[in-house]
C-alpha cells in the first residue's frame, strides 16, 4: 500500500535542474535509503516528499492526496523531517526541543496534554537523552544536537519520517543504534546516507541519485555493484555478501608516477634527533 510518492518531480532553481524527474513510491512501514555523491539531489528530494518544496513539475502525494491540498498542518502530523544542520538561538533546555514536536497536534497557547508529555517522554528516552532533558542546547555536542533533533522527529509521531545524513557527527555506536531504531519503527522511513554498508545494513530499498536523476533502485543487493559504484561515485570495490546484505569493500586508488612520496613518521623523527 502506497505511502509517499512522488511522480515525475522536478525541481528548478534559476537555470539548474536540482532534481529532474524522479519517481518513487514509498510503502507504508518501508526504510528507504537514498543515495548519491554530494550534489545528486537528495537534500531537495527529500524537502519534496516533505511539502517544504514545490515542484516545479510533477506532483507529490500523500494517501493519493497531492501535499499542496492537504495544507502545512496536515502534513506535519503526518511527516517528520530532520535536516542535517538545526541551529537556533533561543536559549532552550533539550526538553523545549523535544516538545517542538508536538506543536501540529496542539492548538495555538494550549497547554502540553498528557498525551503530549508521554510523546516527549518516550521520545527521550528512545535516543538515550533523558538524562539531559533539562540541559541546554547551546552545550550539546554536534552528535547530541542530532539525536535531539531526532527525539523531536519522534516526538512528533509521524507516520513518514524523513531523515537527511542522520548519522553526521555520530560516533559508531549511536550510528548503528540510530538506524536500528529507525528501522524499527512502525514507520515509512526516507534516509539520505553517505555511507553505503549503513545503508545496505538498515535498508529496504535503495534509491541512487547523480546529477538529479534517478539512476538505480532495488533492494540493496540488486543496487550496490562494483560497477555501479564505480559509475556513480568514480571508487572501484568489491561487494561481497553478508547473510542478508551485501558489504562494500573500497578498494585503495593506485599511487600516480607523479605523486611525491610521503614521507614516514621514522624518517621525520630520525631527522628531529
Amino acid at each position: 500500500m502506497t505511502s509517499l510518492h512522488a511522480d515525475r518531480v522536478v525541481r528548478r532553481l534559476g537555470d539548474k535542474v536540482v532534481v529532474d524527474g524522479v519517481t518513487l513510491t514509498l510503502g507504508h512501514g518501508e526504510t528507504v535509503g537514498l543515495l548519491g555523491p554530494n550534489g545528486s539531489g537528495k537534500s531537495t528530494l527529500l524537502r519534496l516528499l516533505a511539502g517544504v518544496l514545490a515542484p516545479t513539475v510533477g506532483v507529490v502525494t500523500l494517501d493519493g492526496r497531492p501535499l499542496a491540498d492537504l495544507g502545512r498542518r496536515a502534513t506535519a502530523r503526518r511527516i517528520a523531517t530532520v535536516e542535517q544542520h538545526a541551529d537556533t538561538r533561543t536559549e532552550l533546555t533539550v526538553h523545549d526541543v523535544v516538545a517542538l514536536g508536538r506543536i501540529p497536534h496542539r492548538r495555538a497557547w494550549a497547554p502540553a496534554s498528557a498525551a503530549d508529555t508521554e510523546a516527549v517522554a518516550e521520545a527521550l528516552a528512545r535516543t538515550g537523552l533523558t538524562e539531559r532533558a533539562g540541559q541546554s542546547w547551546h552545550t550539546l555536542s554536534g552528535g547530541e544536537r542530532q539525536r535531539t533533533q531526532i527525539a523531536r522527529a519522534l516526538a512528533q509521531e509521524p507516520r513518514e519520517l524523513l531523515l537527511d545524513e542522520p548519522t553526521n557527527h555520530l560516533d559508531i555506536q549511536h550510528q548503528l543504534d540510530l538506524l536500528a531504531l529507525v528501522a524499527s519503527l512502525r514507520v515509512t522511513s526516507i534516509i539520505a546516507l553517505h555511507d553505503l554498508n549503513l545503508a545496505a545494513m538498515y535498508c529496504d530499498r535503495l534509491l541512487v541519485l547523480r546529477e538529479g536523476r534517478a539512476v538505480a533502485e532495488g533492494t540493496p543487493a540488486e543496487v550496490l555493484t562494483p560497477t555501479l559504484i564505480e559509475q556513480v561515485y568514480g571508487v572501484r570495490a568489491e561487494v561481497g555478501h553478508d547473510p542478508g546484505y551485501p558489504v562494500i569493500r573500497f578498494l585503495r586508488p593506485a599511487v600516480r608516477d607523479e605523486d611525491p612520496p610521503k614521507r614516514s613518521v621514522t624518517s621525520d623523527a630520525s631527522t628531529a634527533s
